[in-house]
């Protein structure tokens, strides 16, 4: 007897989500390509140099956990008023950058940074590194620059995905409520909670059990673009 297969109807949320994806994936590929291969390359190169390469591309690696905190609460969540000169500066560089994020979360435009972004910053400062030998401050940038791309594709993952490990579903439940009402002035870590509980940010403690003990929930509703 043949079996009749039954195409479940794909709702309009889930088509406005899955766009959304898409949009966002192809804003990181540039981004990640650029610096994955910078990266690599210098980590190749270091390693060539001295195997200590690897212990300070490491920690670059955790360097980047608290630069994450410190730029996402006090630059992206930070207001800075228009004026002349630098105030002027910084309110068109970065008062755009997360505003637009927490009024529309799942618009693909407004997940991650891109090369437009980032590159102005990026670039004085491995150039710079460069006149170091490279298994020290090149290799150390090198690990931060890595540690961004993964924290970008993990940011992107909690906003689109819905992966079953434990790290991911605690994570994802973590982010999500910093984008509550309730939440926005707390949980400043995206891909930890370590730097919020160390500075005193972390969501009250009734909040984080409930974070730990959820299971199962279903996915938010993707908001009407606009």
């Amino acid at each position: 007897m043949s079996r009749t297969r039954v195409n479940h109807p794909i709702s309009p949320a889930d088509l406005r989500r899955k766009r959304e994806a898409r949009i966002a994936r192809h804003r990181l590929y540039p981004v990640t390509t650029v610096y994955s291969a910078y990266s690599l390359t210098v980590l190749v190169l270091a390693l060539r140099s001295s195997r200590v390469a690897l212990v300070i591309f490491a920690s670059g690696v955790v360097a980047w956990t608290l630069m994450e905190y410190l730029v996402h609460r006090y630059i992206l969540h930070g207001r800075f008023p228009d004026g002349g000169g630098l105030r002027h500066f910084l309110h068109k560089a970065f008062d755009h950058l997360h505003e637009e994020h927490h009024a529309r979360p799942w618009d693909g435009r407004h997940v991650n940074g891109t090369l437009r972004d980032t590159a102005m910053y990026v670039a004085p400062v491995a150039a710079l590194s460069l006149l170091a030998p490279i298994h020290t401050a090149p290799v150390f940038v090198a690990g931060i620059l890595q540690s961004y791309i993964a924290e970008e594709w993990v940011h992107h993952s909690v906003h689109f995905c819905d992966f079953r490990n434990r790290y991911f579903q605690y994570i994802r439940r973590h982010h999500l409520y910093h984008h509550s009402p309730s939440g926005s002035e707390a949980g400043y870590g995206l891909t930890n909670d370590f730097w919020d509980m160390v500075l005193n940010t972390h969501y009250p403690a009734d909040i984080r059990r409930e974070l730990h003990a959820a299971r199962g929930e279903s996915r938010e509703e993707l908001p009407p673009p606009g």
